[in-house]
């Protein structure tokens, strides 16, 4: 089947629109990551219906022998090249894009719901998502479950998969169902379905029951993960229950497509309290880390002194962006920042340690008994009661990937070193060789560095001429070698951002090859056509990341 005939096929079979333009499909070529592939179409389903219409005929011209293939698509803010492929794009914003319930506890969402506005509707009853991204002005709940997101507040309140309770899903055949929670009694009743469902309930449980020494031996022992398949995540041995939803969550769209969710919500505590500490000596942050921690910080984050510098020069950029009265304060605000770049005194990095309390004499006690733990250290620190005041080294922490992208002209941000996650204990050991590493390739690029530092977790975005071909070998040539460092510590290769094309390759020295392949057996039991998504998760090569990194900035 060429594309014009599937083309047909979906423009038949569905309800929303199927394009095949040049701008629609230049559109979704390209995410926040390295790489770009052009699919053939862009379709845009109106709803469930739509998608398993949509997943039926891709099937039907897999088994016929056609090349084809589905990724789904929500914001595009994915940093691993997650939604790319040269096939089927399946882009969720334009109609799923419906927040259909807020609950006393959850919401029930569509995936293409940006999170900014499913926050506003849960706010209306004091509610939040906690794993809400550093990207939440941006991204939606689309990739925020396929990636299983965690942020800012994932140091007290966990990753996604903590809040997935049910997705109603299209399997790759394109029938519908919903993974739930199930007893041991429901999980046999569904066991005995002779349709996909079933079979992937039988092939789950068994690989699951008779692998599960070796599923837990390789659990990531950090307190952030979304590398491979959660198999250790499906059965609750607490509440002896068995839910797939689980594993759906930071699967990027592989094993089957979400529909629906229902997310279990938080209420926010109301006062806020920032100890802000400026670090001149790197050697000492691992013990900065441990006295802070004691106080139990809602977050705990970091930027360094080329992000911290880099927001100071495009400032104005940054604050054009806001209305005028926000902006004028803001601006004011940043005077003294602006005054630390014209002299030279800027700290090798910034920590924020944010802590919420229901009332602000609590939060400013646990800030206030956090500075005082830091005495006899070669820091300065200060604390903001004023979250009017704290802001701006908000908007740093959560802008620095965008500010990059968007001002440092010639040169790329390149995510391909952006996530890994170490515990903190190993700073001492950790950080002077991940420090010596980046120095032998320094002639290649500038880097920045900001990320939690509460757990572990650093986003390392390096700005880079990606025209010339040395550039994009050091690309291929680091990653091992800091991978190498990260799982030597106990560390894993990605806490929030996911595989993708970029960092599938490295699944086997971060797992082993007996994981790998209990990885591939469970995409094979979902998805045995390899329709979803391929080459995420399982089978991706070092050759998919050199053939589709972009050759130039634009």
């Amino acid at each position: 089947m060429n594309t014009e005939d599937l083309k047909k096929a979906l423009v038949s079979a569905m309800k929303g629109e199927v394009a095949d333009d040049a701008a629609a499909r230049k559109a979704v070529s390209r995410d926040t990551s390295l790489f770009m592939r052009m699919p053939e179409l862009v379709v845009y389903p109106k709803d469930a219906n739509d998608v398993s219409a949509l997943v039926k005929e891709i099937h039907r011209a897999r088994e016929a022998g056609a090349d084809v293939s589905l990724a789904a698509r929500a914001a595009g803010t994915d940093m691993t090249g997650g939604p790319l492929t040269t096939s089927v794009v399946m882009s969720l914003t334009k109609h799923m894009n419906h927040v259909l319930e807020v609950g006393d506890d959850f919401a029930v969402t569509e995936p293409g719901v940006y999170y900014r506005d499913f926050e506003k509707e849960t706010l209306k009853k004091n509610l939040i998502l906690p794993s809400y991204p550093a990207s939440r002005s941006i991204a939606a709940l689309g990739g925020i479950v396929a990636n299983n997101s965690g942020g800012e507040r994932t140091i007290k309140y966990g990753q996604t998969e903590r809040y997935i309770e049910e997705v109603d899903v299209v399997l790759s055949d394109g029938s519908q169902t919903t993974f739930k929670a199930l007893t041991p009694t429901e999980l046999e009743e569904k066991k005995k379905l002779k349709t996909l469902e079933g079979d992937i309930y039988r092939r789950m449980d068994a690989l699951i029951t008779t692998n599960a020494a070796l599923i837990e031996q390789h659990r990531p022992k950090v307190s952030k993960n979304s590398a491979g398949f959660g198999l250790w995540r499906v059965r609750d041995e607490k509440t002896n229950t068995f839910n797939l939803a689980k594993l759906i969550c930071g699967s990027q769209g592989t094993l089957a497509l979400w529909t629906k969710a229902k997310l279990k919500l938080v209420k926010p505590k109301e006062r806020r309290a920032m100890l802000v500490v400026f670090l001149y000596e790197l050697d000492i942050l691992p013990e900065i880390v441990k006295r802070v921690l004691l106080q139990e910080p809602e977050s705990f984050e970091s930027y360094d002194d080329h992000t911290f510098t880099l927001a100071v020069k495009f400032l104005p950029g940054m604050l054009s962006q806001m209305g005028f009265a926000k902006a004028v304060r803001l601006g004011i605000n940043f005077i003294p920042e602006a005054a630390m770049v014209a002299t030279g005194g800027v700290p090798k990095m910034i920590l924020m340690a944010e802590f919420a309390e229901d009332t602000i004499e609590e939060a400013d006690r646990r800030a206030v008994a956090a500075k005082e733990a830091l005495t006899g250290l070669h820091v300065q620190a200060k604390i903001e009661k004023d979250e009017k005041e704290s802001e701006k080294y908000w908007i740093v922490r959560r802008e620095s990937f965008a500010l990059l992208r968007k001002n440092v002209h010639g040169l790329y941000a390149a995510p391909f070193i952006d996530d890994f996650v170490v515990p903190p204990s190993s700073y001492p050991e950790f950080l002077p060789k991940l420090n010596a590493l980046l120095d032998e390739y320094k002639s290649h690029f500038i880097y920045t560095i900001a990320g939690h530092v509460g757990n572990g977790n650093f986003h390392i975005i390096p700005l880079m001429d990606l025209s010339k071909p040395e550039n994009r070998q050091v690309i291929l040539d680091l990653a091992p070698k800091i991978y190498q460092l990260v799982i030597a510590e106990g560390g894993t290769t990605t806490g929030e951002h996911n595989d993708g094309i970029i960092r599938t390759p490295y699944l086997p020295m971060l797992f082993g090859g007996e994981m790998v392949a209990l990885f591939a057996e469970t995409k094979e039991i979902f998805d045995p056509l390899n329709i979803l998504n391929p080459g995420k998760k399982v089978g991706g090569t070092f050759a998919d990341i050199e053939r589709d990194i972009i050759r130039t900035a634009s």
